[in-house]
């Protein structure tokens, strides 16, 4: 097992792997910018290092500064988080260079699912469901509008190296597809170094159903069920829950099935994500997320895994601990994302938090990297907090949910607390009655 493990990341999942690491017995080394000095994931960590300016450039992506870091504190091992480097195939190369463990899967593996084309190609090959679109990048907005035509309206125009709900846009009808590449062509190519889009046939309504999986290097893969992750934000969610209610029984095995299949064709280690999109009875592959996923903590209340630990124990060389016949599911967990934001318009709202708090109990997980006395600056995603509730079944977590935002406060700074209350009370959010559209319809 490694002996001390250098977390490339920030905030509250920077804290999240510490906790796991102690744990394990393992010390910690964090790093932080000049904005982040005191931060609560500094003074967490065993050690911890500055590596540059608050610009993510001059900091957190400073590879350079990150490895002599790494170098200075004789570190056995890497974790990323999610984000920032975390789906990096060059970091990982980097990694593998410098003979320190990444703890995430192989470079290869990132290469192929990194590209939402390739990835779409790769998944087809393995007999995963794709959703109906082009199987190559398209040239050109003529190119695109000629191809809707063939597939028809609406369709959805995506980044084929985007992520995070950026470089996403649907569009109803060929002036709204030929304005849509151009301004899309230009965010990917401002977001991600690549303007390549493609496209895809959109659904009216439907749900964002999620399975983790997780691989060792032995070649055992397992998933540990299904997420319900449909109320989202620009295209970004906000509250994930698990398991996922209202499937049939033969679909939800199938999703499982598909989500093992296409970790095998990959031969994959470490854990990650499959994505699909869900109407009626059929699903489709919308990507694979070759990390740690934000809302894994949900996954971790229903099953008893700490995921967290198996990345560690597998990037060690070790078996996981659970096979598939001991994977067991018990009640239901809902995590909310309290963002320093306006809950109006949902733009970030950076400044001082005054007040910080969100009441304790045996059923609220709170996983945060903020406190009170925290500047939260623009230079970062403007996330302070995960409040994960359990419930002996999903009427119960509601509940729990409900109360437990009622009671927390958080001064300083606008969040998006109001917002999610009022989505905690909606009549379809407490039958379940959600998709993708949740937030445009309602709110």
């Amino acid at each position: 097992m490694f002996t001390k493990i250098l977390i490339v990341n920030r905030g509250e999942i920077a804290c999240r792997v510490i906790q796991s690491c102690r744990a394990l017995g393992i010390k910690t080394v964090a790093i932080y910018s000049e904005a982040d000095r005191d931060a609560l994931h500094t003074s967490l960590a065993d050690e911890a290092y500055d590596v540059g300016p608050p610009r993510v450039f001059e900091s957190y992506l400073n590879v350079d500064k990150i490895f002599a870091v790494a170098k200075e504190a004789n570190v056995d091992a890497i974790h990323p988080g999610y984000g920032f480097l975390s789906e990096n195939a060059d970091f990982v190369n980097r990694c593998l260079k410098e003979n320190i463990v990444f703890i995430g899967p192989s470079p290869e593996t990132m290469t192929i699912m990194g590209d939402k084309v390739s990835a779409r190609k790769h998944m087809k090959a393995a007999g995963v469901p794709v959703m109906p679109g082009t199987d190559d990048p398209v040239a050109s907005a003529e190119a695109a509008v000629s191809f809707a035509e063939e597939i028809g309206y609406p369709v959805m125009l995506k980044a084929a190296a985007g992520g995070g709900g950026i470089g996403m846009e649907k569009a109803a009808d060929a002036e709204a597809l030929e304005k849509a590449f151009h301004s899309n062509q230009r965010r990917a190519t401002s977001y991600f170094g690549s303007g390549s889009l493609y496209l895809e046939k959109a659904l009216e309504a439907p749900r964002h159903i999620e399975v983790q999986v997780i691989g060792d290097q032995i070649g055992n893969v397992i998933h540990l069920g299904e997420r319900d992750c449909s109320i989202q934000r620009r295209h970004q969610k906000v509250i994930e829950e698990a398991p996922a209610l209202g499937l049939s029984e033969d679909l939800l095995q199938r999703l499982r099935q598909a989500a093992i299949q296409a970790a095998e064709s990959l031969n994959y280690e470490n854990a990650g994500t499959l994505e699909f999109l869900v109407e009626d009875d059929a699903f489709y592959f919308l990507e694979m997320n070759t990390r740690l996923q934000v809302e894994h903590p949900v996954t971790e209340e229903v099953t008893g895994v700490d995921i967290v630990k198996e990345q560690i124990r597998v990037a060690a060389g070790k078996k996981l601990s659970v096979d598939q016949a001991q994977v067991k599911r018990h009640g239901h967990a809902i995590e909310t994302r309290v963002y320093a934001e306006d809950p109006k318009t949902f733009f970030p709202s950076p400044g001082t938090i005054e007040v910080f708090h969100v009441p304790e109990g045996e059923q609220i997980r709170l996983d945060t990297g903020v406190r009170a006395g925290t500047e939260v600056t623009p230079h970062y995603d403007p996330l302070l907090a995960k409040v994960i509730v359990s419930g002996k079944d999903r009427e119960d977590a509601v509940r729990n949910m409900q109360k437990t935002l009622n009671e927390s406060e958080i001064q300083g700074l606008k969040t998006n607390l109001p917002f999610l209350r009022e989505v905690l009370e909606h009549p379809d959010f407490v039958s379940s009655n959600v998709t993708i559209n949740f937030v445009k319809d309602h709110f």
